[in-house]
């Protein structure tokens, strides 16, 4: 049982998209990589979901080609989003009268992206808002554009293919296809531990140095 609304299911949207439904996955793929308003997108359960569908020939297309088309899809999000980022982001944060996106908060990012921004864009991709928020912040962070997009090419597979190959090898167990928003939430919960991690060791260090003074 799916813990999310009906429009935002995955089985209802695939099902309804009946032989758009590889196109439908792109797109939404691509808007929840890229544009902000994508960012309540289903990304992951919907490619559990799909991967599922493939497995069972309710999406009737070859599993690999599959994969390289929403590939395809979540880079070039990623990279439309880097780039609305690095055009419009800088003159938002400019403001010297804004009280939330204050021009500090940039300083913070590019220092944050200088650092850790590899495993950053990596990691990003399997934590849901995040992997929407942190492609703009790269962007407006004017992070490196070479490797944001190697960076980002690696880690859209890594998302891409790991994901739907579990919901295309694991999908037909019942306990896990009954329960995949709620395994999701487990996984996420480990992704996000896993990726603060270096920004606790940096606070931690911070921390350090301020005392030795």
């Amino acid at each position: 049982m799916s813990i999310l609304p009906s429009w935002l299911d995955p089985e209802v949207i695939l099902n309804g998209a009946g032989p758009w439904a590889t196109a439908v996955v792109m797109a939404i793929l691509f808007a929840e990589c890229g544009l902000l308003i994508g960012f309540f997108l289903p990304g992951d359960t919907l490619l559990f979901i799909a991967g599922l569908l493939v497995a069972t020939g309710t999406l009737d297309v070859n599993i690999w080609l599959f994969l390289a088309l929403l590939w395809v899809a979540a880079f070039v999000g990623n990279m439309v989003g880097y780039w609305i980022g690095r055009k419009v982001g800088p003159a938002v944060f400019k403001r010297p009268d804004a009280k939330f996106l204050k021009p500090e908060y940039i300083e913070k990012s590019e220092a944050f992206f200088a650092k850790y921004g590899k495993i950053t864009v990596v990691l990003a991709r399997f934590v849901p808002i995040v992997r929407t928020v942190a492609t703009v912040m790269a962007g407006a962070s004017k992070m490196d554009a070479k490797i944001f997009t190697l960076y980002s090419a690696i880690g859209g597979a890594l998302w891409v293919g790991i994901v739907t190959l579990a919901g295309y090898f694991l999908g037909r167990i019942d306990f896990i296809a009954e329960n995949v928003d709620l395994i999701f939430v487990g996984a996420v919960v480990i992704v996000v531990l896993m990726s603060a991690i270096p920004a606790l060791l940096h606070l931690r260090q911070r921390r350090r140095r301020a005392a030795e003074r």
